[in-house]
């Protein structure tokens, strides 16, 4: 690591090795020399020739895979300096290293040829990681789900005491959303495709000169570059550049991601504050430098922090994509460089500590059961005024009488800081027939969740599970966090 620059603190602190590595030079380069030979092999294929002579041959192809790797950077930096062009740099580099071939790499392509060809592939290859992440997220999730689908605890509508739920049905309402993203993530991956080699403005004019005005065999190079590079097809039509709307749709993907791990990371800071629930705390960590007894919720928080920048950079594709000029203009270079990969390591850095969190939760089921009792009297107030009914009551006048005691028993508690006591004020009321024995026995938590333990029986059976069985090549990841 330097300490005399600025480096990133996504590659520093937060995004894998794995996504670092698809965003990095490494791979960037020999994708473009793939795209290359890709581009020759298609070329010699179609029979591409000079005065019956092959123009490409075998030799060129071997030789110019005998150095997909081996970049010599040194090489294309120094051209660089000279020509200002990094795509021409890299061909005289290339060539540097394959003398046979060096007349015919980029023949008939423009630089987005490589450049677009590469960002697709790079795309696809991030989401991909992002892919198995996101099911390792889910997988833990509906474990914890599943572990505590019986588990009763206070539900919030405003965060205020509502109707209870239980804590396995509450990691339902994550799960969901995430499997939300799954599906317009798979769906973003299936449609994605090559730009191919259409040329400076999108009309292959190069290519109609190369085979001498044979659209038949024309039609035939960009599918068979999309089958060498394992994709299914090339956009249709485009200008010199693929469209910057799949850009927008792909940082998209990574905003609803960061925005689902918000929202869980919210809802366990509230839960840490609670004490019912904390996200993992090692050994040795220091919750605060001046308060020592501390244990904050810093990986929540961090998922919030990375969270929020994902959203906000989707914001750039966007807007790029708006802005293109007819076929081809140049402002989007430098603003694609930072928001695609910044907006892939910030999203793989979340995904990461989800996991993290996902994977070692702390419940503490007596400080969740406490809470929910001292509100349980509030929320079983229907229940007592439908046995008083079934006694003879009059149901208008038995909901008057007890949203007065009710208002009473919260000064009790809000005012005096006493105990609830609305059960014994309803058992001295001689409008509900009922007595104090019978009232308390009727204070067992799992008569007020409804359905959410069969809820979440059902969801992780008929949604969640059926999906986990189908990727489970994919499962039994384990997320390192470096700080």
């Amino acid at each position: 690591m330097s300490t005399d620059r600025y480096e990133s603190p996504l590659s520093q602190r937060y995004a894998s090795k794995e996504m670092q590595y698809i965003f990095s030079q490494d791979m960037k380069f020999s994708t473009w020399r793939k795209l290359w030979i890709a581009l020759a092999e298609t070329e010699m294929e179609l029979g591409l020739s000079q005065d019956g002579e092959p123009v490409i041959t075998q030799a060129m192809i071997d030789e110019m895979k005998a150095h997909i790797t081996d970049i010599n950077y040194d090489v294309a930096r120094a051209r660089e300096k000279e020509v200002r062009h990094d795509v021409m740099s890299h061909v005289y580099a290339y060539g540097q290293q394959c003398p046979k071939a060096a007349g015919i790499i980029h023949l008939g392509a423009t630089s987005c040829y490589v450049g677009d060809n590469t960002d697709v592939i790079i795309m696809r290859e991030g989401l991909r990681l992002l892919r198995k992440k996101l099911l390792n997220v889910i997988s833990r999730l509906a474990d914890f789900a599943d572990k505590y689908k019986d588990l009763p605890t206070l539900a919030f509508t405003h965060f205020q005491p509502a109707q209870p739920t239980t804590l396995g049905k509450r990691a339902t309402l994550w799960i969901n959303e995430f499997m939300m993203d799954l599906e317009d993530l798979d769906y973003v991956i299936s449609t994605m495709k090559l730009l191919g080699s259409k040329g400076t403005t999108g009309t292959q004019a190069s290519f109609m000169e190369l085979f001498d005005g044979d659209e038949e065999t024309i039609d035939r190079i960009d599918p068979m570059i999309a089958k060498k590079m394992d994709f299914d097809a090339c956009y249709p039509v485009s200008g010199q550049t693929y469209s910057r709307k799949l850009d927008t749709r792909v940082t998209n993907v990574l905003a609803g991601i960061a925005a689902s791990a918000h929202k869980m990371s919210n809802d366990i800071r509230l839960l840490q504050h609670l004490k019912e629930v904390e996200e993992p705390f090692e050994k040795s960590q220091i919750g605060s430098s001046a308060m020592a007894y501390k244990r904050n919720p810093m990986r929540s928080e961090r998922i919030a922090s990375l969270s929020r920048y994902i959203i906000i950079d989707a914001l750039n594709p966007a807007v790029t994509s708006a802005t293109q000029w007819f076929e081809r203009t140049l402002d989007d270079s430098a603003n694609k460089r930072l928001s695609i990969a910044e907006g892939f390591l910030a999203t793989d850095g979340v995904l990461d500590l989800c996991l993290n969190v996902a994977d070692g939760l702390v419940v503490y089921p007596k400080v969740i059961e406490k809470h929910l009792m001292a509100e349980l009297p509030f929320m079983a107030t229907e229940n007592i005024m439908m046995d008083a009914v079934k006694q003879g009551g009059n149901r208008q006048e038995l909901h008057e009488e007890i949203r007065k005691l009710s208002m009473e028993a919260g000064k009790t508690v809000k005012e005096h800081g006493k105990e609830n006591n609305l059960l014994e004020l309803i058992a001295e009321d001689d409008a509900f027939p009922l007595e104090l024995d019978e009232l308390k026995a009727a204070m067992q938590p799992e008569k007020y969740v409804g359905r959410a333990p069969s809820q979440v029986t059902n969801y992780l059976r008929d949604v969640v599970r059926p999906v986990l069985d189908e990727n489970k090549e994919s499962l039994g990841m384990t997320a390192e966090i470096s700080v």
